[in-house]
């Protein structure tokens, strides 16, 4: 019987270690910080979603974003246009990824 009570209360001590495993935020990538901090006060998600939206591909995301950027006197490097781009394409768009000089995870 106390064999059976020990195996329980593992198992359920196990069970909460791998709920609380799975309540563990996610860091925030660095384009999603940058987007956060100088887009989101413009951009709402509704406007990735949108029928007439001018990036049709990965190339095209990439033109926005430095468009963008440009236009609101952010002086972003390449590194943060494409650290954007990677961030609103792994969230909304899904567009292959042409090379971007580092290691992707995308298809």
């Amino acid at each position: 019987m106390a064999k059976n009570s020990f195996i329980i209360v593992m198992l359920a001590c196990l069970g909460n270690w791998g709920f609380a495993q799975a309540q563990t935020p996610t860091v925030p990538s660095r384009g999603e910080l940058l987007y956060s901090t100088h887009c989101i006060a413009c951009h709402t998600t509704q406007l990735h979603w949108r029928d007439k939206q001018l990036a049709q591909n990965w190339v095209g995301l990439k033109a926005e974003v430095r468009r963008w950027q440009g236009t609101s006197g952010l002086g972003w490097s390449e590194e943060d246009v494409t650290d954007v781009a990677m961030y609103l394409n792994t969230s909304f768009y899904q567009f292959p990824v042409a090379d971007t000089g580092r290691i992707s995870m995308m298809k």
